[in-house]
């Protein structure tokens, strides 16, 4: 079995959460004799590897543009970046002529994601896509800054979209894949009638057993003698490590000996140095580590994850949270907000703790209960990594992902030909 994947931004420099769940996708499919290939729009080489291509995926470009005449240079950069709303005629040629395609699995929606729906309907083949960020499970202001217009200019893609059927892109999915129950209820209640199947994303439990810790201290010296806090993610308004920032006065207060680091490329320019700047002006660059983007699987990564007291999630939004897991399987307590995808992860007080972003008090609370020595924070990341384990193993996931592939292209046939 052939399977294309369609990410709307790829660029191992800037991996993110949505890269880590497709590699232990792929990883998992390959090993039960899938071969995926990875569509992905052009990024200029990088002097890192493929982390992608390394654990035996194929991985094609495609030339995709922004489709907005009259915008800055920075702003189209920008969208480029993230992975806004592009076009690509390049990608609907590359699709329709990839031999022995069985599946098209798009992890996009807008345009790019209407192109995988368009070819597979033309080639007669199954077509899905996963929601890695959100679709309706999102706060409400995080919304209007998504649909809302970011600078004026003329945006000829939307004809295109029209033609494509982007807004139509839900109803005509043979499956909705979503990684937790909430989004699965909202996009059930919106689209009656649609297979929505929740599938959570999973790591490799063993992966992390190995201790690298040596291999973080050699790359940070700084961390020697230190307490670490870990925020591990890109470093984007919506993962709010701004907020942390603004947390870490009064933290040093009453834990002189803490070291925040701030592990994940900059994604978004104007909010990395922002941060950086107010970084300086409280004047704690002694206590805050920025380690910028680290490959996954990374011995560095690895042992900052087991090197950390705990790692905190102080995301605006988050409809999954595979830092979670990560953190868990490297036997790490976790503190986070409370979002749908934490909430569908963490028993507050008893595999996690949980706090709220407009209440301060309950993240500085929170932290002091894990440097108190009370045990709880060993008691928190036992029970968290027993739950990896029992349901989160990459390995089962995939063969759960196989298994809907095969349904779907069973249906296919069978809605082909009836007799």
């Amino acid at each position: 079995m052939k399977v294309a994947h369609i990410l709307r931004k790829y660029n191992p420099a800037e991996w993110g959460g949505t890269e880590t769940a497709l590699l232990q996708l792929c990883s998992g499919l390959g090993r039960d004799g899938v071969d995926s290939v990875i569509y992905c729009p052009r990024v200029p080489p990088g002097p890192g590897g493929d982390p992608l291509a390394d654990a035996g995926c194929a991985v094609k470009r495609f030339k995709a543009c922004v489709p907005i005449w009259g915008i800055s240079a920075d702003r189209r950069r920008q969208m480029v970046a993230v992975g806004g709303n592009l076009m690509s005629f390049d990608l609907i040629r590359a699709l329709a002529r990839e031999p022995g395609l069985a599946v098209i699995h798009a992890h996009a929606t807008g345009r790019i994601g209407a192109i995988g729906r368009m070819v597979a309907r033309r080639r007669g083949i199954p077509f899905l896509f996963t929601t890695h960020g959100g679709i309706y499970d999102l706060p409400d202001g995080l919304k209007q800054a998504l649909d809302g217009p970011a600078e004026s200019g003329w945006e000829w893609g939307k004809l295109c979209g029209l033609v494509l059927g982007s807004r139509r892109l839900m109803a005509g999915a043979d499956a909705i894949v979503t990684c937790n129950e909430r989004e699965a209820a909202l996009i059930r209640e919106r689209h009656p009638g649609q297979r929505v199947v929740v599938q959570p994303h999973g790591v490799s439990a063993q992966l992390y057993q190995t201790d690298c810790r040596a291999a973080a201290h050699a790359a940070y010296p700084s961390l020697r003698g230190r307490e670490v806090l870990l925020a591990l993610g890109r470093i984007d308004a919506v993962k709010n490590q701004a907020w942390l920032v603004e947390q870490m006065p009064g933290l040093m207060l009453r834990h002189p000996r803490l070291l925040l680091v701030l592990a994940g490329a900059p994604t978004e320019p104007g909010y990395s140095d922002a941060l950086a700047r107010r970084i300086a002006v409280l004047g704690i660059g002694g206590n805050v580590l920025l380690t910028g983007g680290l490959p996954p699987r990374d011995p560095r990564l690895l042992g900052l994850l087991q090197e950390a007291r705990a790692v905190v999630l102080p995301s605006v939004s988050e409809t999954f949270g595979l830092v979670i897991l990560e953190a868990w399987a490297a036997g790490t307590p976790v503190i986070s907000t409370r979002t749908s995808g934490a909430g569908g992860l963490i028993a507050d007080g008893e595999n996690g703790l949980l706090f709220d972003l407009a209440r301060p008090g309950e993240f500085h609370a929170a932290v002091d209960a894990l440097w108190s020595g009370s045990g709880l924070g060993s008691r928190l990341a036992a029970r968290g990594r027993e739950r990896v384990v029992a349901e989160f193993d990459s390995q089962v996931l995939a063969q759960r992902m196989k298994g809907l592939y095969e349904s779907l292209i069973e249906r296919n046939r069978a809605l082909r030909h009836p007799a």
